[in-house]
């Protein structure tokens, strides 16, 4: 690595926010880059991506709000390539399980020539706390648009160790880790935990990805968002991912978190209780 600075590309986001923390724990030189930070990253501007870029010798790369997204493959391989040029040593991406998007993306990243390490995921044991679905767990009743679908729900936390590991150990470049939990569940049966651990009655509610849309719009949910929303729910949601892996073993040696130990230290919190 040419540097000691470690850049992570949208450091507030889930995983992001956790791999910053924990570098910084080691006593590792992170930088923070988003369009909020200076000097700003936006994906959608490239004239500020040198400047975040510049002098450090490792990234963290996620893709907002989601590799799935229009101009989100040119935008992983031309950054991939300015970041070679600019003598980062290692780049580290967090990819998307099922998503053929997120395949482009891994090949534009490997086609810059940089060293790499891929961490493929889906859906994030913290999307019931730390995203959307928060607001109807709380009000007591989620409504998705998806049936009985398993999916195997992974710890945002093991994909930040993973993360790091690979920003700041050998062993890990040009290896690729499709990481999931232990277990496959619906999402039906995930708030049925969430609803047993917190002692209250949360419903989940399945309805035809129309009706879903339709009920976005009406909260004023902005229409690129509801594409997205629609796309995971749907061509994602397809059971492609009813399976599991063992990429977290395979990184770190031991066995991915479970579901119910995330939701006994997250009902903990109180995150989950009725605001009203």
């Amino acid at each position: 690595m040419n540097s000691d600075t470690i850049l992570i590309l949208c450091g507030g986001g889930k995983t992001g926010r956790r791999v910053a923390e924990r570098l910084k724990a080691r006593g590792k030189q992170v930088r923070l880059a988003s369009r909020s930070t200076s000097p700003a990253f936006d994906w959608t501007d490239p004239s500020g991506w040198a400047a975040a870029l510049d002098g450090a010798g490792a990234a963290y790369i996620s893709y907002q709000p989601d590799l799935a997204v229009p101009g989100a493959v040119e935008a992983i391989g031309e950054l991939s390539k300015l970041a070679v040029e600019k003598g980062v040593g290692h780049l580290v991406l967090l990819s998307g399980r099922g998503e053929d998007e997120a395949l482009a993306a891994e090949d534009a990243l490997k086609a810059s020539g940089a060293d790499y390490t891929i961490i493929r995921a889906s859906w994030f044991f913290q999307n019931f706390s730390e995203s959307f679905m928060i607001e109807g767990i709380r009000a007591g009743q989620l409504v998705l648009p998806v049936g009985e679908v398993r999916e195997p729900f992974v710890d945002a936390d093991d994909i930040a160790e993973i993360a790091v590991a690979a920003l700041t150990q050998p062993g890990h470049t040009g290896r690729t880790y499709e990481v999931t939990g232990p277990r496959l569940m619906t999402f039906r049966q995930a708030i049925d935990e969430i609803s047993r651990k917190t002692g209250r009655d949360i419903r989940y509610t399945a309805v035809p990805v129309d009706a879903y849309a339709a009920m976005l719009e009406e909260a004023k949910v902005p229409r690129d968002y509801i594409w997205l929303l629609t796309y995971l729910f749907t061509t994602v949601l397809d059971g492609r991912n009813e399976s599991l892996t063992d990429g977290v073993f395979r990184a770190l040696g031991r066995p991915p978190r479970d579901f119910s130990d995330y939701v006994r230290q997250t009902a903990a919190t109180g995150i989950w209780e009725d605001l009203k």
